[in-house]
């Protein structure tokens, strides 16, 4: 009887569960998610396999992830990698309602690909916004600290964030990103 080898990697120990939707979009050599899932910070799922309850990180949503969504954050943080030109299209034809949808409020990029420009995240930063607004800032650092322009994110964004984690709720969070839109 032949013995079966399964190349199973063990999955990083995290206070939150991360999981990325990967939908094939980008170049992997530059990806951000691909880079969290072969350091074993993520994991990769088809949108089928999202644990119910979770949250996505959907920049449409019409609700800013907030320190009120703890419990559902225990459930896993999901992000969806695409393309930000396909992102409609991505959303529409994959995410189904059992999921709770949150948005970030307003950061600015600091990845080589979209730096300085407002809102439009890697998905390494996406998921380290949302944990640093949840309280877990320690980690949202640790997985920065995967690329090299991970702390100047932390850096450029320093103030909001520290804001935005201090609030109670996303109607909280929603009025204080007022203050940082030009």
């Amino acid at each position: 009887m032949k013995r079966r080898k399964y190349a199973s990697k063990k999955w990083r120990a995290a206070p939150v569960r991360l999981f990325v939707y990967d939908a094939q979009q980008c170049d992997k050599h530059k990806c951000t998610a691909q880079k969290l899932k072969n350091k074993e910070y993520v994991k990769f799922l088809k949108i089928n396999q999202v644990p119910t309850g979770a949250i996505i990180l959907d920049p449409l949503a019409m609700r800013s992830i907030s320190k009120e969504d703890h419990d559902f954050v225990m459930n896993g943080l999901l992000a969806i990698d695409c393309s930000w030109n396909k992102y409609d299209e991505t959303i529409t034809k994959s995410i189904k309602a059992k999921l709770n949808r949150r948005c970030l409020p307003y950061l600015v990029a600091a990845n080589p690909i979209n730096y300085g420009i407002p809102s439009k995240l890697s998905t390494a930063e996406a998921l380290a916004a949302a944990l640093y607004i949840l309280g877990y800032k320690d980690f949202a650092h640790e997985i920065l600290s995967c690329f090299k322009w991970g702390n100047n994110f932390l850096i450029l964004n320093e103030e909001p964030l520290e804001d935005y984690s201090k609030a109670k709720n996303s109607a909280e969070i929603i009025s204080i990103q007022e203050e940082y839109i030009p």
